[in-house]
């Protein structure tokens, strides 16, 4: 297996894409011969021509909507969206249009398209390079939001995503990008959308998160085992449609949860496992549910590292609830 940054993963499973299926396209602003932004896409053009991998003009709503037409048409279009905080010019198109192609055609049409697009903070980009959107997006009924969190995953998500019938939201944690690598398998395999992985096992606290913060949970969870507090680490992956029925049981298994996420507090996905848990598992809870997330305010343009949630704030919310 090759050792790849979680960049490299995803360059390497949209060329394992491009390669199977012929169907597939790859589009955006710079994606082209630049190879995008963060070179996500460098060398697709090369190998697979204008034809399959192109740069389009300067219009979110145009490179969503001209997704949408292809893929109810018999292709699988990966478009990308320079940045998450960009997207919004294409929110209609996403939410009333390929989210609800499915519903409205009573099923004689679906959208099977990917919207790939980095989030999130971590690279010093200011307030218009550096939002977390996931909430806005998993109150869509008929989208899937995927969020991978290690380079095996992001390949192997990735290709379910393009294989899925129906519109994913693939939103890549840029921080992430090339500080790790991982073992990532070569040729095509898929991770099963829908489905949680326990990034560290334990008995005493479960800490739910996702994307840029598992490894921030992760370094906070050893840290509290040095104080002999053992945490169960989940990594969601899907955000829509979760794993219900996983969050229950993790949160089960301790009695105490601590959820995660860098987008704001208020109507972030962290109070959606919160009430999933106090709706059907309060009976199990020893202490309330705790959130660590970034604040109600624009993200900041050089305060980042005080907006982020870090190890340090993670591992007090643990010891807030194992003591509680």
């Amino acid at each position: 297996m090759a050792n790849l940054t979680l960049i490299q993963a995803v360059n390497d499973g949209l060329k394992v894409a491009m390669r199977t299926d012929p169907t597939v396209l790859v589009f955006g602003e710079d994606v082209g011969p630049k190879g995008g932004v963060f070179l996500a896409t460098e060398g697709l053009t090369k190998e697979f021509g204008e034809s399959r991998c192109f740069d389009t003009p300067l219009s979110e709503d145009g490179i969503v909507g001209a997704a949408i037409g292809m893929a109810a048409n018999g292709l699988k279009p990966v478009c990308e969206i320079q940045f998450q905080d960009f997207i919004f010019p294409a929110f209609d198109q996403i939410v009333s249009e390929a989210a609800k192609l499915r519903y409205r055609s009573g099923g004689q049409y679906t959208a099977p398209m990917v919207i790939r697009t980095p989030y999130g903070g971590g690279i010093r980009g200011g307030l218009y390079h550096s939002q977390s959107g996931e909430a806005y997006f998993c109150h869509t009924p008929g989208l899937k939001v995927v969020i991978p969190s290690t380079p095996y995953d992001a390949k192997g998500l990735l290709l379910a995503s393009i294989d899925d019938p129906d519109p994913v939201l693939f939103l890549e944690p840029k921080a992430l990008y090339r500080t790790l690598k991982g073992e990532v398998p070569e040729g095509k395999y898929k991770v099963d959308l829908s489905t949680l992985r326990t990034a560290r096992e334990g008995k005493n606290v479960t800490v739910f998160c996702y994307g840029a913060m598992v490894p921030v949970c992760m370094k906070a969870a050893e840290q509290a085992a040095e104080k002999g507090i053992e945490c169960l680490v989940v990594d969601l992956r899907t955000l829509l449609p979760l794993d219900e029925e996983g969050v229950i049981e993790a949160a089960k298994q301790t009695g105490r949860v601590v959820v995660v996420h860098e987008a704001p507090r208020f109507c972030g996905f962290g109070g959606e496992i919160s009430a999933i848990i106090a709706e059907n598992a309060i009976e199990y809870m020893e202490a309330p549910i705790a959130r660590v997330t970034g604040f109600d305010t624009p993200f900041p343009n050089t305060l980042e590292h005080h907006y982020m949630p870090d190890d340090r704030r993670v591992l007090d919310a643990i010891e807030h609830v194992w003591s509680y």
